[in-house]
């Protein structure tokens, strides 16, 4: 009789992309954005003054005139009406990496108790949410259950259409009852804000007058696999924990090369070209699709918007790749490691700074492209120097950003930067940076800038940045590239802290050069020459986190330790980075966290972490117990079974007997190793009024004990006959037939 694995092979074999589901095909730009509220539809249907307001709140980042409220409100709730929504919700972002919603319907009753439909401008503007039941770290106790969600406008509101429901989303932020941030992206717009001051007071420094607000742009390239849904089903480990705890590597894994920007099977296809017209109709500009390194691993990436915006898109990506996988009979698995040994997933955030301006020579303009003027280029230097001496003061807490369970199996392994925090500038870059720290010339900074060929740093737009895929933190031309998040994660928190520790950078910059130009009034010295000497320093003090090589060799750990970086290979020690005293110093002064939110933040990760680890523990143990042990002695008593006919039947070699023997001596090593795990398992349960020694003792002691456990399982798949084996194996999740 088959197994269930069997027949689920089976059924996987006989299935055929059914294109029937398959969207129309029209050209996107009919259809893109139908389902946000967007600029042209507020042009089009607000009254023109309503609309500038609107507009100039949304550019200036200020908040909403409640005087138009009223009419914003009646015309989005129109809109939506039209379009068939029949709910609305505030769609805020708390601190689970996830979203969140509760739907409240149109529906009310006039005075005559008829129904109508009815949205108004309180509706619009603030909700009020349960918040006892989110992670807050300290923040709110669980009777402290009043918390407040409003709308945070310059992110368009959206409908999403599901199982025949449709529903206004108004994405929102989400804070306590005396203020407290509880959600991600009240601290990203705090972060924001204060960037674009400091970037503005340095504009205005060098000269560069009448800028409205400097904004920070964010394109993040999404890495995911699909496999099918009835094999992760039958995986208890995929289910629970998103990555498989067990499992005997695959003959052949990555090692071919074969799949990176190979032909897109018709299967995926289909799910990825459906994934992609929902995004459109959502306003999400995705724009690239590849087959990932790893079998069944695949990427999308948007054009690059503004950060609170993209992350509030990424979240719609990652939520829409969940629910439209499932309508292909495919599960979306977008944890950072899903399967050992072969590449892990991650979210390279691209990630620059913009101008606004009324001044339309300026607006738009990129702080992180050369320029063609020695102005414009001494302007791109101090940025960029803003932007290497915040990295490498805050490498750190950089680290402690992308700090997760799941991406600390994939730092630092198959194509993942590594834990240590570094700059990659390209080799054109490195040698203008290098001379000018270098240089003792007392030519005028427009004669230096000639005289370094830095006149032709345009040319950096095209090839002249290579792509360091080793490297956490990569220049690439116009942009960085923060390729060290991961894959499953909010992009805000991380984005949060690069924002502070740049503009902490940027003031620090902006006084030097203001002391600078004091003391030039009396030598004669003109703006850029200030400008470059302070670059100068920046450059020569933030060295040691710039690296042109290798990230994976061990040269390279063992150099990184003697420049003072930190390696910071667990999750636990990462998270400490968030309560240093220079880390306090940097979020609260600049008014990004209080003391209390920035412990918050601590804290929920920590438990966050703790919480993954025990899941995992269990899950792993539960396995053993139920499925690969019973399936051990199963084997072995065929095996014995056998091997007694074999015997009574007068055969002198019975061959069955020796390999009894040796899965008999694999499964005892297994007992043994899951004896260790229940009891690192029990002793981590019993410090939960600790979480910080919980989690100490779960980063060693408990990812030991997980290993050791997995090393032996897989040795039994690796022993086992095949057709008893009751787990989708490697070769069948990533080698679909």
């Amino acid at each position: 009789m088959p197994t269930a694995r069997q027949v689920a092979l089976q059924d996987i074999c006989a299935r055929i992309t059914d294109e029937s589901t398959a969207p129309v095909p029209v050209r996107t730009s009919e259809y893109f954005g139908v389902n946000t509220f967007g600029a042209r539809q507020m042009r089009e249907k607000l009254p023109p003054e309503i609309y500038l307001k609107l507009l100039s709140a949304i550019r200036q980042g200020k908040k909403l005139d409640r005087d138009i409220a009223p009419t914003v409100a009646q015309v989005i709730k129109d809109w939506a009406v039209s379009r068939g929504v029949t709910h609305f919700t505030h769609w805020f972002q708390p601190q689970t990496g996830l979203t969140a919603e509760k739907h409240d319907a149109f529906l009310t009753f006039d005075d005559e108790l008829e129904p109508v439909e009815s949205f108004s401008a309180a509706q619009l503007i603030q909700s009020e949410p349960d918040a006892s039941s989110f992670p807050s770290g300290g923040l709110r106790a669980t009777w402290e259950a009043r918390g407040y969600t409003a709308w945070n406008p310059a992110s368009p509101v959206f409908i999403v259409e599901s199982a025949g429901a449709r529903t206004l989303c108004v994405p929102s932020v989400f804070i306590g009852y005396n203020g407290e941030a509880l959600d991600e992206m009240t601290p990203l717009l705090r972060s924001s804000d204060v960037l674009s001051q400091k970037a503005v007071d340095l504009l205005e420094l060098i000269g560069d007058k009448g800028v409205g607000r400097v904004f920070t742009t964010l394109g993040a390239e999404q890495e995911y696999f699909l496999i099918d849904r009835t094999l992760f089903s039958m995986r208890p480990d995929l289910v629970m924990a998103g990555r498989t705890l067990i499992g005997a590597p695959p003959s052949r894994g990555q090692q071919l090369e074969d799949h990176y920007f190979g032909g897109i099977p018709e299967r995926i296809q289909a799910c990825i070209a459906e994934v992609e017209h929902e995004l459109y109709k959502l306003s999400v500009p995705i724009i690239t699709r590849h087959n990932e390194v790893a079998p069944c691993q695949f990427e999308m990436a948007p054009l690059f918007e503004e950060s609170d915006i993209a992350v509030d898109h990424n979240q719609i990506v990652m939520a829409t790749l969940r629910r439209v996988a499932l309508r292909h009979g495919l599960q979306a698995l977008l944890a950072e490691k899903p399967f050992a040994g072969v590449n892990g997933s991650g979210k390279h955030c691209n990630w620059s700074l913009a101008v606004r301006s009324d001044d339309s020579s300026i607006d738009g303009m990129n702080l992180l492209k050369p320029g063609k003027t020695p102005h414009q280029n001494i302007r791109f230097l101090l940025f960029l120097a803003a932007v290497l001496q915040g990295v490498h003061k805050h490498a750190g807490l950089l680290r402690a950003a992308i700090a997760t369970s799941g991406n600390e199996h994939r730092l630092g392994a198959n194509e993942a930067p590594p834990a240590i925090i570094s700059v990659f500038m390209g080799t054109m870059l490195t040698r203008v940076i290098e001379e000018i720290i270098e240089g003792r010339s007392t030519k005028s900074a427009d004669q230096q800038m000639i005289k370094l060929g830095v006149a032709k740093l345009p040319e950096i737009e095209k090839d002249n940045t290579d792509r360091n895929r080793t490297s956490p933190f990569a220049f690439t031309g116009q942009k960085f590239e923060f390729r060290a998040v991961g894959s499953s994660q909010s992009i805000a928190f991380p984005i949060v802290l690069l924002n502070a520790a740049v503009a902490e950078a940027l003031a620090d910059i902006t006084e030097e050069l203001r002391n600078e130009l004091k003391d030039g009034k009396r030598d004669g010295k003109t703006v850029g020459d200030a400008a470059l000497k302070v670059a100068r320093r920046a450059f020569k003090d933030s060295s040691a986190v710039r690296f042109e090589g290798n990230n994976y060799s061990n040269d390279w750990v063992v150099e990184a330790e003697k420049r003072g970086l930190l390696n910071l290979r667990r999750t636990p020690e990462a998270l400490e980075q968030l309560a240093t005293k220079q880390s306090k110093k940097l979020l609260t002064s600049l008014g990004i966290f209080t003391l209390e939110e920035l412990d918050s933040r601590y804290h929920v990760r920590l438990e966050r972490y703790t919480k993954d680890m025990l899941i995992e523990m269990h899950t792993l143990r539960e396995m053993v117990d139920t499925l690969v042990v019973p399936t051990g002695l199963q084997y072995t008593g065929s095996l014995a079974a056998s091997a007694a006919q074999a015997k009574s039947a007068g055969i002198t070699v019975v061959p069955q007997a020796r390999v009894a023997n040796k899965v008999g001596s694999v499964i005892e090593e297994i007992l043994k190793a899951q004896d260790n795990l229940v009891s690192v398992l029990t002793k981590a349960e019993s410090l939960h009024d600790d979480p910080n020694a919980q989690a100490k003792l779960l980063t060693s002691k408990g990812a030991d004990a997980m290993a050791e456990v997995r090393e032996k399982c897989d040795a039994l798949e690796l022993m086992t006959s095949d057709s008893d084996w009751p787990l989708p194996k490697y070769r069948e999740m990533l080698f679909p037939v």
